[in-house]
């Protein structure tokens, strides 16, 4: 960091992963999936329906780019081109704009389908903790959606919520979750549910006297009260999975625990794409049910 710039303490860690222990070249099928989301996009190849490798990196200023970088990401670990794809479905708020896929899907759907491999096919219940809004959806043992309920209207319970309360407490986003349980006592709820007033009512906690992992705590408590809210709307089995960046955050997930009484599914997969991960497999699908597809134009 240069002198005069200023440290972005919301920043998390991009990263892009492919399985060297496989080869795509001997696959049938090459598949993959784009999720452009508010705040993160990611790229997910899957060859014959086994995950094989992927992109997780922060949202561009266009959906276009932000999907060609992210499938570029994983690419060009590995050697491979758009030419080698056979089939590409895009996800997430911008899969509409993603310029070289043959499908789009929503997220939801994606999500679900994505849980159903990370998770196994007994995961009944998802939270899906997005960049910009929560969703609590309901899927059967093969994936499919049952039910859902989405919560947009705010920001609060969200990634985009935590990154704020990052940069305002000068603490680096992956350590947050630690350190909310470094506290003699578990403070309440922080009242406000808007990111706004949630901001300002840290601000005076902090100026009362109350240490960072305090307040910290308080708002990891009030985003666990937030999205249990909605997910009671709905019901939760037990058989229970959380997607998103959130999901990398135990004081947020722990919380969750603790309150519903029921222990969130664990996985050895990043929880940021599952989206991407429900789309590359819907791809794979459907190049089996319809045979070969139709050229992949290159990426802009």
């Amino acid at each position: 960091m240069t002198l005069g710039e200023k440290k972005e303490y919301w920043r998390w860690e991009e990263n892009a992963w492919v399985d060297e222990a496989k080869d795509w070249r001997s696959a049938k099928i090459v598949a993959a999936g784009i999720d452009v989301g508010s705040v993160s996009s990611q790229a997910v190849i899957v060859c014959d329906g086994e995950l094989y490798g992927f992109t997780n990196m922060r949202t561009g200023n266009n959906s276009p780019d932000s999907a060609n970088n992210a499938i570029k990401g994983v690419m060009e670990k590995c050697g491979m081109t758009l030419d080698n794809i056979h089939f590409v479905v895009g996800t997430g708020y911008g899969r509409v704009n993603v310029p070289f896929a043959h499908k789009a899907i929503t997220e939801i759907a994606c999500h679900a389908r994505g849980a159903n491999y990370m998770g196994g096919s007994a995961i009944r219940t998802i939270l899906d903790m997005g960049g910009q809004d929560c969703k609590a959806i309901h899927c059967d043992e093969k994936g499919k959606v049952t039910n859902f309920l989405m919560n947009d209207k705010c920001a609060a319970g969200t990634g985009r919520g935590m990154e704020v309360i990052a940069d305002l407490m000068q603490i680096p986003i992956a350590e947050l979750g630690p350190r909310s349980f470094d506290v003699d006592q578990e403070p309440a709820a922080v009242s406000s549910v808007c990111v706004v007033f949630a901001k300002s009512e840290a601000l005076g906690l902090l100026k009362s006297g109350w240490t960072k992992n305090k307040v910290v705590a308080a708002y990891c408590q009030a985003m666990a009260e937030r999205v249990v809210s909605l997910l009671e709307r709905i019901g939760v089995e037990k058989e229970f999975f959380i997607t998103g960046g959130i999901a990398k955050n135990p004081g947020v997930v722990k919380r969750i625990e603790r309150i519903l009484k029921i222990e969130v599914a664990k996985t050895k997969y990043d929880s940021q794409i599952a989206g991407a991960l429900g789309a590359a497999l819907f791809a794979n699908t459907l190049v089996m049910k319809q045979g070969a597809a139709a050229p992949i134009k290159a990426a802009a």
